[in-house]
This record gives C-alpha cells, structure tokens and sequence, in this order.
C-alpha cells in the first residue's frame, strides 16, 4: 500500500478501525445461497453523484485503499457504491441531524458539525474546487492523475494546503471516514462485496452468538462471517 503521510499502515488501519466499527448483531436467516452478481461499476448508474463526482469517488477511494496489498480494495468491495448511496438517501441529507446553526468554521470539529452544508452539498461543491485545483497544480483532474501524483494531491488535500472554504475544511475527513464504513459495513448498504473485508480481518458478522470463541486469543476463527440478510462468506 501506498501510505499517505500522516495515515497508518493499511493492515494497522484496517485492524483499529474494524476494533472501532459499530456492527449490529442479531439472528439472521440461514441461508447457502450466494449474493447474484453485482452490476460491475464501470455499468453501475450512481443514484445521486454526477459523472464527474463518481469519477473522483472511485479514483480517491482506491488510493484510500488500494487494490495492491494483502488484502482487497476498496474497489473489489464496492466502496464507491455504499458512499453514493449513502449519499443518495438521509446520511447526505443530514435528514436527522440538527442543522439549525449557529456555525463556527474555527471550531473544534468535536463541538460537533461546524457547516450549514449537508454531507451530499459538501462532496458536489468540494470536488469541482478539489478537481480545478490538481488541474492547476498537477495539469489535469484527480481522476485522470497517475496514482503517485493521486497521492500527493490527496495529502495536499488532507493538509488544507490548497486553502478550501472553512465550509468544507472536513471534506477529507469525511471522505475517508465514508470509506472506512462502505469497507466494513453489512454489504446490505452496498460496500464490503462478498463481505470481503470481513473474511480478511477474521470478523464474524451477524452470527446470532459466537461468545464461545472471545476468550479464545490467537486462535483463528474457523467459520465465515455471515450478513444481516443471511449471506454467508
């Protein structure tokens, strides 16, 4: 993988942030039956993200979490398909969120969300100002940039060396946080194809019970995980 500065290693990243991850556990249906094949995303009709957002969701994501590595990316699970979605429906709305203001853009980010602007309203005005400054420093868009350059142009961005609107001062934050959930969520929302990224960390799932293996350390969990709608991996 190739590390931004700043970020943690792709396994340490991965394991902390599965630690962290909140995964509902309940009884689902058994079933044998594998999911059917998904559209493949060079087919796949975003329901909210215009094309040129798509693009830059799916480049930026893959350097986020690269296909190349011990593990699988965030393209082979689908991460672009969870964030559209997400995006799509009441989390890009911030449907139940308290927007009523006031708004400090200098505030600490842990006083809570410091913009007027929805998660959706940040990605389609932070991309286009993202895009024309790589085509300024770096010659074209960021979907169009070799991966090396791809990188640098994602720490600029996580560094706020291009000086975005306070407004949109968490577009990397979020963007990156969106990506660490579309990799690790019951693929029911569209990411974690195949539970892929579950079956790399040796996570269960949505087993109705498996207290019998947590005092079992350095033991490798011999079953695979299994969704909310029953499919097992």
């Amino acid at each position: 993988m190739r590390d931004l500065p700043g970020l943690p290693s792709r396994r340490t990243f991965l394991k902390a942030s599965a630690a962290s991850a909140a995964v509902v556990s309940i009884v689902a249906p058994a079933t044998a039956d594998a999911a059917p094949a998904p559209t493949p995303l060079t087919d796949y009709k975003p329901d909210c993200l215009k094309p040129t957002e798509w693009a830059f969701v799916m480049a930026a994501v893959a350097r986020l979490i690269p296909s190349e590595g011990d593990g699988p990316g965030a393209i082979e699970t689908r991460v672009p398909v969870f964030i559209d979605k997400q995006l799509a429906g009441d989390y890009g709305k911030a449907a139940d969120w308290y927007m009523a203001g006031p708004w400090d853009a200098s505030a600490d980010p842990l006083r809570g969300w410091q913009t007027p602007l929805t998660p959706l309203e940040i990605y389609q005005q932070a991309i286009p100002l993202f895009d024309d400054w790589c085509k300024a420093t770096h010659g074209k868009i960021f979907a169009e940039l070799d991966p090396a350059t791809q990188d640098k142009a994602l720490t600029s961005l996580q560094k706020n060396e291009m000086k975005i609107k306070p407004e949109l001062r968490e577009f990397f934050t979020i963007l990156l946080g969106n990506t660490k959930e579309g990799y690790f969520a019951d693929p029911m929302y569209g990411g974690n194809h195949g539970m892929a990224a579950w079956k790399y960390i040796g996570f269960p799932g949505a087993r109705g019970s498996y207290k019998e293996w947590v005092h079992k350390h350095n033991v490798k969990y011999p079953l695979g995980p299994v969704s909310i709608s029953g499919e097992r991996g």
